[in-house]
C-alpha cells in the first residue's frame, strides 16, 4: 500500500495513535495525500466516541491498522521501533498519556530527532484548563464562536462538531504538521506540534474580532451582517417546506436577488437601514413563501444572486455540481466526502476503507521494520 498511488506526500511515513475527532481526521488527510499512515489500536482498550462498525468509520479510510499492547513492554518497545521509521506522529489524548506509557515527545525525539510529533487537544498543552475532559461545545465556548451563533431573541445554538473538532482542530493540526515538517527537511530537526482546539476556534473567528474591534460587528447575537440579521444573508422557506440560502453581500448581488424574486427594489426599505432590517426580511420571506422550490431555481439557480438551496446530506451527493467535481465517492458502499483539495499532477485519493481494528499488524511491521 505504501506505494498504491502518487499523492503529494507519497513516501511519508506516519503513525497515528487510534483516538477520535481531530486526530484522526487529520490522518484521513493525511493518508488520501498519499502518506503511509498507520493507525495503532491499543489492544483491549476500552471503545472511544461514537461506537459503529468500521466500516463506517469513515476518518479512518485509507490507512491500514497494528494493534499493540502498549501496557507491555514488548508494545512500547515495537511502537518505538516503528517511531525509529516515521517521519511523523499524531496523538490526540490528554496531556501526560503518551508521557506515562513511555511514548512521549522526549522518548521519541531521543531515538528519531527528526520526528514532528504532533498533538491536538481541546485545551492545549498548558494552562489551568490543560488537563480538563472537555468536547468541541465547551472549546468553542470559550472563544466567543458559540455566543454568536443564534437568533436575537434565543440561546446560543447549538452547532455541528465543525467549528472545534475539525475546522479548529484537525485542520489546525495538519497545517502545523505540514509546516514542521517541511521545517525539518532543511534543519534535519524534528519539533512538537501543539495543537489545541481552543486555539483553532480562536483562529476561525479571527475576522470576526477584526470587525468587532472597528465597530462593525456586535456582541448581540442575531444583530449583525453574517449572523443572519441582515435579509439578504440568511435562510427562508418555500411553500412547498424546502429551504433556501441567500447571501448577497455585494450591493450588485443584492440588486440581482431582489429582480430575481420579482420585487421592486423603488418599493423596499432602505438595504443599509438596520431598523428597517425585520420589515426588509418579512417581504423576502413572504415572497419566497408564495414559491415553490423549482420556481426559485428557475428565477435563480443561474444568476449571481448568491443563491443555494439548503441540501440534506441525502441530497447533496446527486447535487450537479458535486457529481460534476466528483465530491462525493462510494467505499465499501459508503457514500462519502472524496479527498480535498484537488492537486494538477499528484492527485489525492481514497487509497482503501476504513481497517478493522489491528487487520494489518504483521504485515506493517514486516513492512516498516524488515529494513
Amino acid at each position: 500500500m505504501p506505494n498504491s498511488n502518487n499523492g503529494p506526500l507519497n513516501g511519508i511515513r506516519v503513525i497515528e495513535m487510534a483516538g477520535f475527532g481531530p486526530a484522526p481526521f487529520c490522518a484521513m488527510m493525511l493518508a488520501d495525500m498519499g502518506a503511509d499512515v498507520v493507525r495503532i489500536e491499543r489492544a483491549n482498550a476500552p471503545a472511544r466516541g461514537i461506537p459503529i462498525p468500521p466500516t463506517f468509520e469513515v476518518l479512518n479510510r485509507s490507512r491500514r491498522s497494528v494493534a499493540l499492547d502498549l501496557k507491555t513492554e514488548t508494545g512500547v518497545a515495537t511502537l518505538l521501533r516503528l517511531v525509529d521509521k516515521a517521519d511523523m506522529l499524531i496523538e490526540g489524548f490528554r496531556p501526560g498519556v503518551m508521557e506515562r506509557l513511555s511514548i512521549g515527545p522526549q522518548d521519541c525525539l531521543a531515538r528519531n530527532p527528526a520526528l514532528v510529533y504532533g498533538r491536538v487537544t481541546g485545551f492545549g498543552q498548558t494552562g489551568p484548563m490543560a488537563k480538563v475532559a472537555g468536547h468541541d461545545l465547551n472549546y468553542i465556548a470559550l472563544t466567543g464562536a458559540l455566543h454568536a451563533i443564534g437568533h436575537a431573541d434565543g440561546d446560543p445554538v447549538v452547532p455541528l462538531n465543525l467549528i472545534g473538532d475539525f475546522g479548529g482542530g484537525g485542520m489546525l493540526l495538519l497545517a502545523g504538521m505540514l509546516a514542521a515538517h517541511i521545517e525539518s527537511r532543511h534543519s534535519g530537526e524534528g519539533q512538537v506540534v501543539d495543537a489545541a482546539m481552543v486555539d483553532g476556534a480562536n483562529l476561525l473567528m479571527a475576522s470576526t474580532y477584526g470587525l468587532r474591534a472597528s465597530g462593525v460587528w456586535r456582541d448581540a447575537r442575531g444583530s449583525n451582517l453574517l449572523d443572519g440579521a441582515a435579509p439578504w444573508y440568511g435562510v427562508y422557506r418555500t411553500c412547498d417546506q424546502h429551504y433556501v440560502s441567500f447571501a448577497a453581500v455585494e450591493p450588485r448581488f443584492y440588486e440581482e436577488l431582489i429582480w430575481g424574486l420579482g420585487l421592486d427594489p423603488e418599493t423596499l426599505p432602505p438595504r443599509n437601514d438596520h431598523a428597517a432590517w425585520p420589515r426588509l426580511r418579512q417581504i423576502i420571506a413572504d415572497t419566497v413563501s408564495a414559491m415553490t422550490l423549482t420556481e426559485i431555481e428557475q428565477r435563480l439557480a443561474d444568476s449571481d444572486a448568491c443563491y443555494a438551496p439548503v441540501l440534506s446530506m441525502a441530497e447533496a451527493p446527486h447535487h450537479p455540481q458535486m457529481v460534476a467535481r466528483g465530491s462525493f465517492v462510494q467505499v465499501d458502499s459508503v457514500v462519502q466526502p472524496a479527498p480535498a483539495p484537488r492537486f494538477s499532477r499528484t492527485p489525492a485519493s481514497v487509497r482503501s476503507a476504513p481497517p478493522a481494528p489491528g487487520q494489518h499488524t504483521e504485515e506493517v511491521l514486516d513492512d516498516w521494520l524488515r529494513e
